[in-house]
Formats: C-alpha cells, structure tokens, sequence
C-alpha cells in the first residue's frame, strides 16, 4: 500500500518545493508527473522555473488529464510519483468537459445568421461536469492509497480570496475546493504551506521540514 501525501497552499507559498524535498528525502527514483500545458509565454516561463529546481534524474511524464490511466500504468514502479498539480489537472478536465457540453449549432440552424453558442439540456456546464470529474478525483485518490510507489500530489487553495465574478470560475472554485476535501481525506499526511513553511495537520511540518534541510 502506497504512502499518500497531500500538499496545499496559495500560489508561490513554497507548496512545490516542500513536495520536491519530500519526494528527494525517500531516496527512492522519482517520477514527476507534470499536468501543466504551455499554452503562452507566461506558462513556458513558469514551466522552465520548476524545471531547472528540480533534478534532471527524474523521470518526467507531461500529463494534463489521464491521470487515473497514468497512475494504473505505474501502480508496481518502486519509487515516489509526485504529481504537479492537482489544480491544473482540474482546469484541464473541467475546460475539455465543458468543450464536449457545448453543443454547436448547425448549418441549418445559422440560417446565413450569427448564433450563440448553446448548452445540451441547457443545463449550466458545472452541474453537468462536475459531478464526472469528482468521480475521477475519487478514483485516483483510491489509486493513490493502494498502488505500490509513494505519491505525492500539490494543489492549490483557490477559494480563499473573493468570490469570482464569472460563472466559469465560481464553478472551478467549487470543484478544486470539493477535489482537496476528497484527497486530503484520502491523503496519509496533509500539508498546508504558508510562507514556505509547512503546516502539518496530521503531524509537525516545522519538525519534518527541519529534518530535511540538514541533510
């Protein structure tokens, strides 16, 4: 049975760097599993920066959605998989599950005339997609109990600041919140970092973190 250990915090908190020490401190080959999609400038520089802090030993797999197909193809490794992250995973899903709910209109039904983009069932996108990818979220994190290597997963906490101003974004807050609370109850150890330090809410992170360091 796998060692399951759950990382959170706010963007540049030193969530992924406390994840990276922790997967450098088992001694045990690491297979780094990035769900990040370059998609401009900004993104290829955020990508570049996590890549150059972290060793060149490791094993890199670039997936953005299949992560429970992923995790299946490497359940009998003998290492530590450590997943970057849990929140890009989820825009990932969320963003292609809403591609497939759109349902756009025919040459019959433009008439020659400009058309709106519409709904199936004309049911707002969250309601029909979440429910999905919260079953995938329950699945991996079953994975990641049971499967051989440790694993280690980074995500964000997403719903601390004010409430978002457009639907599409209430509904990723949502998700992201709903998909920590089924992880973190799934996770051996759960870490909350703030300011670079990590908070253990199962166990000391400054004790832990300190530990690590001397080495």
């Amino acid at each position: 049975m796998s060692q399951f250990t759950l990382v959170t915090g706010g963007a540049r908190s030193g969530k992924s760097r406390f994840a990276e020490l922790l997967a450098t401190h088992a001694h045990r080959p690491v297979i780094y599993i990035a769900t990040a999609q370059i998609w401009d400038e900004e993104m290829a520089l955020r990508v570049k920066k996590h890549q150059q802090q972290r060793p060149s030993t490791w094993r890199l797999i670039e997936e953005p959605r299949n992560i429970r197909e992923t995790l299946l193809e490497l359940k009998d490794e003998d290492g530590v998989i450590l997943l970057d992250c849990v929140t890009l995973w989820l825009t990932n899903l969320l963003l292609a599950g809403q591609a497939e709910q759109i349902q756009r209109p025919t040459p019959a039904d433009l008439n020659g005339e400009e058309f709106p983009l519409t709904l199936q069932n004309d049911k707002p996108i969250s309601n029909q997609v979440e429910p999905q990818i919260l079953t995938i979220v329950q699945e991996v994190a079953r994975l990641a109990q049971e499967i051989k290597p440790s694993v280690i997963f980074v995500t964000n906490e997403v719903g601390q600041g004010i409430v978002p101003e457009n639907p599409l974004s209430r509904a990723y807050r949502d998700l992201a919140g709903r998909s920590n609370q089924i992880l973190a109850q799934s996770a051996d150890q759960v870490y909350m970092v703030v300011a670079g330090f990590p908070m253990e809410i199962k166990h000391s992170g400054e004790k832990l973190l300190a530990s690590l360091l001397k080495e």
